[in-house]
């Protein structure tokens, strides 16, 4: 588990283009969706969720796989880990995690009912 980071968190906060509904939703409304070409598991969404959604881990073998080559160099770099969403349901939606990555990998998108 990732420890949160409070500075981090603040920086995003304060992040103009930070979006979402500022952890007013209803859980589970939203869902954050990690892009598995573009995380490199640097863990940055982790420190700042305050509702712990997202663990890093290895990626799947198979989608590691099916990456472009190119792709797949650059996971291999940063050690094959990803951003994993195993408690997405508790997303509220405020959007700290996107303004956090610093690959840009994480959108938030409704859930589907």
């Amino acid at each position: 588990m990732v420890k949160r980071n409070p500075e981090k968190a603040k920086r995003a906060a304060a992040h103009p283009d930070r979006p979402g509904e500022e952890c007013k939703a209803e859980p589970g409304s939203t869902r954050p969706r990690v892009d598995p070409r573009r995380c490199e598991g640097k863990s940055d969404c982790a420190e700042v969720c305050p509702y712990d959604v997202f663990e890093i881990g290895p990626i799947d073998e198979t989608v590691y796989r099916a990456m472009p080559a190119m792709v797949r160099f650059k996971l291999w770099v940063h050690g094959k880990k990803t951003a994993h969403v195993p408690r997405a349901d508790a997303c509220r939606a405020c959007g700290l995690c996107v303004v956090a990555c610093p690959e840009k990998a994480i959108t938030l998108v409704r859930a589907e009912a």
